[in-house]
C-alpha cells in the first residue's frame, strides 16, 4: 500500500511538473535562443564568455516562459474552443490561472536577476520589455482585433537579439537592430504559413489572422512580399556592417533559394496546406542554419579565412 501511494504521488508530481513545462510552449524557446546566441557571438567576434552566455540564455528562456505562460492564461478561452489547444494545461484544468500568473512573475523576476547580476541593467530590461510587449501589446491589443497581429506583434520575438548584443556590449549595436529586423521580417512568412494550415480553427474562434480576414491568395502574396524583403535585409550584415563575412554569404544565399522557392510555389498554390506546412517548417530550419551561419562566421579563424579569401578575389577583380 505505502508502495502504491507512493508510486502515485511520484506520478502526480510528475505530471504538475509537466504541466507547467507545457504553460512555457518550450517548442517556441530554441528559435529566440538561437537569434539571442547568434547577436551574442558577433557583438564579441567570436569570442563569448562561457558563463556570460549560459546566463543569458536562460534569463533570455525564463523571460520567454513567462511570457508564454500569461499568453496562455488570457488566450484560455480560444484555447478551449480550438481543438489544437484544448489539452493545453489551463483550458484542461491542469493549472488554475491564479497559480499560472504566480508561476509566470516567478519566471520573470528570477530572469530579471540572472540577466541585471550576472550580465548588466540593459539586457535584463530588454528582456522584461519583451514580455510586456508580447503580453501588452501582441496578445492584449493586436491578436483579438488587427489582421496586422503578427506584423506589429513579430517584435516581440526579435528583441532576443537585443538581449544577447546587451548582454556582451552594455549597447545596442546598429549590427543588432539588424538581426532584430531579419527576425521581425521573417515573422509574418513563419507564422502565416502555419495561419494558412489552420485558418478554419481561428475563424471559429474570431481571431482575425490574416487568412480569416483577406483569404488564402491575398496571404500568400504578403509572404512572398515579406519574403523578397526578407532576403536582402540578411546580407546587410555583410554591408554595409561588415559584420559577417564569406561563410555567412554562402550560407545564406543558399538557405534564401530554398526559401524563395517555397514561398514562390506557396503564392502559385494558396490553398495548398501541404505547401504551407513545407514553408512553414522550413521557415524554422531557415532561421535556426542562418543564425548557425553568423556564430561560425564570427570565430576568429572563420572569419580570418574569409577575409582572406575576400581580399583575395577583390584583389584579382582589380588586376
Amino acid at each position: 500500500m505505502i508502495g502504491t501511494s507512493v508510486s502515485r504521488h511520484h506520478e502526480n508530481f510528475v505530471q504538475v511538473v509537466r504541466s507547467y513545462y507545457q504553460l512555457t510552449k518550450p517548442r517556441i524557446i530554441p528559435l529566440l535562443l538561437i537569434t539571442t546566441a547568434a547577436s551574442m557571438w558577433i557583438a564579441g567576434e567570436g569570442r563569448v564568455n562561457p558563463l556570460l552566455l549560459l546566463v543569458t540564455l536562460a534569463g533570455g528562456t525564463l523571460a520567454a516562459a513567462a511570457a508564454q505562460t500569461i499568453n496562455c492564461i488570457y488566450d484560455r478561452d480560444i484555447d478551449y474552443a480550438m481543438e489544437r489547444t484544448r489539452h493545453r494545461p489551463l483550458p484542461a484544468g491542469k493549472v488554475q490561472p491564479r497559480d499560472a500568473l504566480i508561476f509566470a512573475i516567478a519566471l520573470a523576476t528570477i530572469s530579471f536577476t540572472l540577466l541585471a547580476v550576472f550580465a548588466n541593467l540593459l539586457s535584463a530590461l530588454l528582456a522584461m520589455s519583451g514580455i510586456v510587449f508580447y503580453v501588452a501589446i501582441y496578445t492584449h491589443l493586436l491578436k483579438r482585433h488587427t489582421a496586422q497581429n503578427i506584423v506589429i506583434g513579430g517584435a516581440a520575438g526579435a528583441i532576443p537579439a537585443l538581449v544577447g548584443w546587451a548582454a556582451v556590449t552594455g549597447t545596442v549595436g546598429w549590427a543588432a537592430w539588424v538581426i532584430f529586423a531579419i527576425v521581425f521580417l521573417w515573422t509574418p512568412p513563419h507564422f502565416w504559413a502555419l495561419a494558412l494550415m489552420i485558418r478554419d480553427d481561428y475563424a471559429k474562434v474570431g481571431v482575425p489572422m490574416l487568412p480569416v480576414v483577406v483569404g488564402n491568395e491575398q496571404t500568400t502574396k504578403q509572404i512572398w512580399l515579406y519574403s523578397l524583403i526578407l532576403i536582402p535585409a540578411t546580407f546587410t550584415l555583410i554591408y554595409p556592417l561588415n559584420v559577417s563575412g564569406l561563410v555567412y554569404g554562402v550560407i545564406a544565399a543558399s538557405l534564401a533559394i530554398v526559401f524563395i522557392k517555397k514561398a514562390w510555389a506557396l503564392l502559385q498554390n494558396p490553398d495548398s496546406k501541404e505547401l504551407a506546412k513545407s514553408l512553414f517548417l522550413y521557415s524554422i530550419i531557415y532561421m535556426m542554419l542562418l543564425c548557425a551561419g553568423m556564430i561560425v562566421d564570427s570565430l576568429p579563424i572563420v572569419h580570418n579565412l574569409s577575409s582572406a579569401i575576400a581580399t583575395s578575389i577583390q584583389t584579382l577583380l582589380n588586376s
